[in-house]
């Protein structure tokens, strides 16, 4: 091929070539293995974001929504009222009384036009809370400068301080942040009455002791609030939505005391103590048989409800020189209540047990002759255990006569018959081993020794009621068991819970425990228990009118322990003995010396309690005169002088009241209330008048009362009774609140 064919554009090649073995690189391409690392990067912090999400949302979801509620929100708490404790007649024992509570918000105490003045305007408050409320000055000084959003100033404020403290808000011109709070403050209208059953409350109507403490959950209610918006700022912003949660308040009770037989009982009861210098005190529950009520309960001495921290004279006495805990000691003592709280031996009064275990187990009678023998002793083992008796012996007994001697030896020997398992069978059916379950706090139980560990001679003082421990009220239920035809009942003190809101009531049931021992032997018990009192060592607990079972009891202090805890004097009784109403357990601890025996000290005590305790519950009185025949007429005294008048009446035994400041020799009887003509009953009262204006006077409920009560209550309103029947009043004529004359006659009808 010639140069003419070849194309004409052929370039000329360089043959000299330069070969590269190195790699090239350039900036204009990607790095795999930086991109893979990156992408790891990336996947991993999105993982730790999802997961902080998660974590965030579904651990502490909860936690932070309430912490951005709570700094998004102003929640003003509203305090439920306590519910009030009545006795079971409807009168006020506990009730709950508005007050005021003063908190201030510390940042919101400035002066809004000269920030330079808001420390002056702190201490001048501070200055107002010193005064008013009397607090220390530098104290109130430091909760107002304090950074807190909340301080609180002073607690359960009476009226006429909250009035000082707005005066002086309004005279200086501070309306925010001072904050006045409605709450609540307890107060017990009877002081020192049922002080240890009651309890009382802390400043944060918290139940400390008794009822109130036992029930504070169903006293207390539930708190409301109000709930509204605040802005970053922490300013509560004007016209927000509010949410508005209604307070659930607590719910009242109605115990089975009453209150007009525990001040009886209390009355009494201080007086046996305070006169015959008791050292220790003493305690004193009644109780009825048929339902397990408690109708008192009361410890001597007592404390001020009112004033639960301040020590009673006896606890003050050393009280300045106590440590504090010892203070602290002391006054929880003082707000013990013995009857449930604190065992005691309780002597003979426990031969009734160990009788009713006999009786029931066929192991004798109640009238064997010559069944015991009492030489003055009892030797079991190595011990001799001496009869109380201390002149003698009592000799030959039946079991009764051995119960109105309350002789040891004849109820060890009846110890020894029974034999220890059959003893602790009773002890455990008359429910001696367990607690009664009574709805208070502080409930101590029995201390026995474990039945296969009993030797001859502690069971021969467990047959006389020594050297084992339970508490007063284990005891007064077992023999309520006895007085209630065999029958065991729990103790009840609280009987209904109402719905302050709905107004629902819920009555608290009695409940049956068991069946201990028959009827006949129950029977049989009582019985021997009206012996004791109207032939034995009971007598002083008679009552006139009234049949009256009783047992006495004096237990001995233990060997090493006569100048702590002395003799207890004990007496038990029951009213009526046939259709038994009415128990009641006295125990006086630590008795002088020289008089401790339970018949001889406590038995008259517990006659005085019965005999205004029996004519008040309506128990008729066989001492009753409901028979016309004493009855008197009332003569005419109308125009004759007042003198004149009032001398007539009262050689007829009539009672008469003119309420006139002319003179009686020459002012003129216009009117007289009853007319004459009516019978009415010596000491009755007449009304005599010197004008036609009359003095009236307003008709007392006398519904379920005896007649010597209904009486009582009429004379003391300036009003006359009629009585038909016997019993207690069914009906009365003119009714309960009426307005009427006084010296109107009141017409009731027992039954």
């Amino acid at each position: 091929m010639n140069n003419k064919n070849k194309p004409k554009n052929t370039k000329k090649i360089n043959k000299k070539v330069t070969k590269i073995n190195s790699e090239y690189t350039s900036q204009n391409f990607i790095n795999i293995k930086k991109l893979k690392i990156i992408f790891v990067v990336i996947i991993l912090i999105f993982t730790l974001l999802v997961g902080r999400i998660g974590f965030l949302q579904f651990v502490q979801g909860s936690y932070l929504k309430n912490l951005a509620y709570n700094q998004q929100s102003i929640n003003q708490i509203i305090s439920p009222k306590r519910g009030s404790i009545y006795d079971s007649t409807g009168k006020v024992l506990a009730t709950s009384a508005s007050v005021d509570t003063i908190t201030i918000n510390p940042q919101k105490i400035k002066d809004t036009k000269n920030s330079d003045n808001t420390q002056a305007l702190k201490e001048k408050v501070a200055k107002a809370f010193s005064d008013i409320f009397g607090l220390d000055y530098d104290e109130a000084l430091k909760k107002v400068t304090s950074d807190s959003n909340v301080e609180t100033i002073a607690k359960k404020v009476e009226k006429d301080k909250v009035d000082e403290l707005k005066k002086w808000m309004s005279d200086n011109k501070i309306s925010t942040g001072i904050n006045i709070d409605e709450d609540t403050k307890r107060y017990y209208p009877y002081g020192t009455v049922l002080s240890q059953v009651l309890g009382s409350c802390g400043s944060d109507n918290q139940g400390l002791a008794g009822i109130e403490n036992k029930w504070d959950s169903v006293l207390t209610g539930t708190p409301g609030k109000i709930v509204s918006s605040k802005s970053a700022s922490q300013e509560e912003i004007p016209n927000a939505e509010e949410t508005y949660i209604p307070a659930e308040n607590g719910s009242d009770l109605t115990l089975t005391i009453d209150l007009n037989i525990q001040t009886i009982v209390e009355k009494y009861l201080n007086q046996a103590i305070e006169d015959n210098n008791v050292e220790n005190g003493g305690n004193c529950i009644v109780m009825d048989p048929k339902t397990g009520d408690i109708l008192a309960m009361a410890t001597y001495p007592n404390y001020d409800l009112n004033q639960p921290f301040t020590p009673n004279e006896y606890v003050a006495k050393t009280y300045d020189s106590l440590s504090d805990k010892e203070k602290n000691d002391a006054i929880y003592k003082m707000w013990s209540n013995k009857s449930v709280s604190e065992l005691y031996e309780p002597g003979s009064v426990f031969k009734l047990i160990t009788a009713s275990t006999a009786l029931e187990e066929n192991i004798t009678g109640t009238d064997v002759a010559g069944d015991f023998n009492c030489p003055g002793y009892e030797v079991v083992g190595d011990t001799r255990i001496s009869c109380w008796k201390s002149d003698g012996s009592h000799g030959s007994q039946s079991l009764r006569k051995a119960l109105e001697n309350s002789c040891n030896p004849a109820l060890i020997q009846l110890g020894a018959r029974i034999g220890t398992p059959t003893l602790y069978k009773y002890y455990k059916a008359f429910g001696l081993f367990d607690k009664t379950g009574v709805d208070l706090p502080g409930e101590a139980n029995s201390i026995f020794k474990e039945e296969s560990t009993v030797i001859p001679v502690e069971r021969a003082t467990y047959s006389f009621g020594q050297r084992f421990s339970i508490t007063p009220l284990q005891m007064i239920t077992a023999i309520s068991a006895i007085a209630n035809d065999g029958v065991l009942m729990k103790p009840r003190i609280v009987k209904s819970i109402t719905n302050t809101d709905t107004g629902a009531v819920t009555t608290v049931d009695t409940e049956e425990v068991r069946q201990v021992i028959s009827s006949d032997t129950a029977s049989k018990v009582k019985s021997m228990m009206q012996s004791v009192v109207e032939e034995g060592t009971g007598k002083r607990g008679a009552v006139t009118g009234y049949t009256v079972g009783g047992k006495t009891g004096t237990s001995e202090p233990r060997s090493g322990r006569e100048d702590i805890d002395g003799y207890v004097a004990t007496y038990v009784a029951i009213s009526p003995v046939e259709d038994t109403q009415v128990v009641l357990l006295l125990n006086l601890y630590k008795p002088p010396k020289s008089n401790h025996q339970g018949g001889t000290l406590a038995g008259p005590v517990v006659s005085q309690m019965l005999t205004e305790i029996l004519p008040y519950l309506g128990i008729p009185s066989s001492e009753e005169n409901t028979e016309d025949s004493d009855l008197i007429t009332v003569p005419e005294v109308r125009n004759k002088t007042i003198a004149e008048a009032e001398k007539i009446l009262s050689e007829k035994g009539f009672t008469s009241k003119i309420s006139t400041s002319n003179d009686k020799n020459s002012t003129v009887v216009v009117e007289q209330v009853p007319k004459p003509g009516i019978s009415l009953s010596k000491n009755s009262i007449i009304m005599l008048y010197d004008q036609t204006t009359r003095t009236s006077a307003t008709v007392p409920d006398l519904t379920g009362k005896s007649a010597y009560t209904a009486t009582t209550e009429l004379r003391n309103a300036n009003l006359n009774i009629s009585i038909d029947g016997s019993g207690v009043v069914v009906s009365q004529d003119p009714p309960k609140g009426s307005q009427v004359d006084a010296g109107t006659v009141v017409k009731v009808t027992l039954k």
